[in-house]
């Protein structure tokens, strides 16, 4: 339970933390100017909004909120798209386009298991609401409150001088 919590509190710290890694990345492992150009271009921008939307994807979800904790499928793809992230960050000569490719599948498989769930989980919802609310409970309109004048409050903010 404790690694599902952490997750949960990691997602949107990792917003921030994981383009910030990719532009240090390109500083320590001493890429060109173009790797500089994708990195401020492409990259950052990508995993900072596509962070963004899985976070708030994610937490969009009522067992979530409530739990205050990730799935384990979460915990998995989350895992899986953060290592690789960290990996591209590195810039490794030979697997940089593997790890690339990686990362972008990851992220959109994540993508759609967070819209997975979050359908799953709101399909019930409608249910319990109309078994909550029925007929029978509802107020009825030809009973003798339909029919009574309402009442009716006026309030005056300046009084009129004439």
């Amino acid at each position: 339970m404790w690694l599902r919590q952490a997750f949960f509190r990691w997602l949107l710290p990792a917003a921030f933390v994981l383009p910030l890694w990719i532009f240090i990345g390109w500083a320590i492992f001493g890429q060109n100017a173009w790797a500089l150009l994708w990195v401020l271009v492409m990259a950052m921008p990508a995993v900072f909004a596509g962070q963004l939307v899985l976070t708030l994807l994610t937490r969009s979800r009522p067992s979530v909120r409530a739990e205050r904790a990730l799935s384990w499928w979460d915990v998995a793809g989350f895992m899986v798209w953060h290592v690789l992230t960290i990996a591209v960050g590195l810039f490794l000569d030979g697997g940089f386009g593997w790890l690339l490719t990686g990362a972008i599948i990851a992220a959109i498989g994540l993508f759609w298991l967070q819209l997975w769930q979050l359908w799953n989980e709101a399909r019930g919802a409608g249910v319990r609401i109309r078994e909550t609310v029925s007929w029978s409970t509802a107020p009825r309109m030809d009973g003798p409150r339909a029919q009574a004048e309402p009442d009716v409050i006026v309030l005056e903010e300046h009084r009129r001088r004439d």
